[in-house]
């Protein structure tokens, strides 16, 4: 389908992941205060007993500090989003003012739903329950990967909760939809704008009348395929590469965003370009991006030291290989295309900027661009029109 369609279900499934997470956070809130079948306020208890911070590998402070380097590692693979919204800026209508308040809401959404999120995991389930142990450390009991192995929905079975982990469970599809409807998205337009700059197979451009990149959706349709190796035990073990190599791929991607917007900064300083001329201007910077290059640089070379001690050959190439395959690429491509480096008063900054100009300002006359709120109360008022015009 088109990305009309894309959007629209994407509008109406974030809606259910919004209603999921609150439901997480007042359940949260509702029982640690007391407001369970047992009537156990335990609040912060499992703060104290066992403790905040798990040990991984070591004891002491340094097993501490490893198991934040495990929680930074696997929360890497859940945390994208704002690469995406940058991706949708080439199909959106009125790409400068919707982009810009997409970019807006991150701050918060990131705020609220990744660090809330762990907040609430921390309070309502301890690291040590006997469930959350079987089913995501020793492998024991059914439930990783799935709706069962969430710690809200652990946490609701141990107070004795009937009902709401149901409710859980179907909310969790939407939200499982809409990540495979997001990616699917964003991969199919990935390969379709690595044709069109040459860098893959011309055939990737051939697109359908409505605009969709079809050969790249087969090429992308094909890989969730591998979802199947969960059905063996001894294939899982190949997921949980594929998850390193994609965790490593999105924490590098995230690298080259804030090496590449450095690059963009200089070439700013060196014409002289105001950067709040642009609908949109980063916080912080050129700061911010040399904060988030050192960190994830940092975390992307160190997490896979526990594959040296003791040494694991497995384990160094699914946290590594990413780590040697980026430079070679990009080294590669310079080489055999014998591209050069734009110097920062070359950098052309201007682009498509008038092309985009025109674009919004002819289809403002004809679409003006609406609200959030406006979208969403749009039918209501349509029938409401509809009911003055009847009488």
């Amino acid at each position: 389908m088109a990305v009309k369609a894309y959007g629209e279900s994407e509008f109406w499934l974030s809606g259910g992941k919004i209603i999921l997470i609150f439901i997480c956070f007042f359940f949260t809130f509702i029982t640690m205060v007391g407001g369970n079948p047992a009537g156990d306020a335990y609040g912060f208890r499992y703060w104290n007993n066992p403790g905040a911070f798990a040990q991984f590998r070591t004891s002491g402070d340094l097993g501490r500090f490893e198991g934040f380097l495990a929680c930074v590692w696997s929360a890497g693979f859940a945390c994208v989003g704002p690469e995406y919204i940058s991706m949708v800026a080439a199909e959106a209508k009125h790409p400068r003012l919707y982009i810009k308040r997409a970019f807006k809401t991150v701050y918060w959404r990131f705020g609220a739903f990744f660090i809330g999120s762990a907040l609430c995991v921390g309070i309502v389930c301890s690291q040590m329950d006997t469930s959350l142990q079987k089913i995501h450390i020793e492998g024991t009991a059914d439930g990783s990967g799935s709706a069962a192995g969430s710690p809200y929905v652990i946490a609701m079975t141990n107070l004795g909760i009937d009902g709401l982990p149901h409710v859980v469970n179907a909310l969790l599809i939407t939200s499982i939809f809409s990540a495979g409807n997001t990616y699917t998205y964003t991969a199919t337009r990935i390969l379709h704008s690595l044709a069109l700059e040459g860098r893959a197979p011309r055939v990737l451009r051939t697109c359908t009348k409505s605009g969709v990149p079809i050969y790249c959706f087969i090429i992308v349709m094909a890989f969730p395929f591998l979802s199947f190796l969960q059905v063996s035990s001894s294939s899982n073990t190949v997921l949980t590469w594929l998850t390193n190599l994609i965790t490593a791929g999105g924490i590098i991607n995230y690298i080259i965003i804030t090496t590449t917007y450095l690059f963009f900064y200089r070439a700013t300083k060196a014409q002289g370009f105001d950067r709040t001329t642009l609908p949109y201007t980063g916080w912080f910077q050129p700061y911010s991006a040399w904060l988030g290059l050192a960190w994830m640089t940092t975390v992307v070379f160190c997490y896979g030291y526990a594959s040296f001690k003791p040494w694991s050959v497995d384990g160094f190439f699914t946290n590594y290989t990413m780590v040697g395959v980026t430079p070679l690429l990009y080294v590669g491509w310079k080489l055999i295309k014998r591209t050069k480096f734009v110097k920062p008063h070359e950098a052309d900054l201007v682009w498509e900027a008038p092309e985009i100009t025109k674009y919004e300002e002819d289809l403002s006359i004809v679409e003006p661009p609406t609200g959030f709120w406006e979208e969403m109360l749009g039918p209501l008022k349509r029938r409401k029109n509809l009911r003055s015009q009847e009488v």
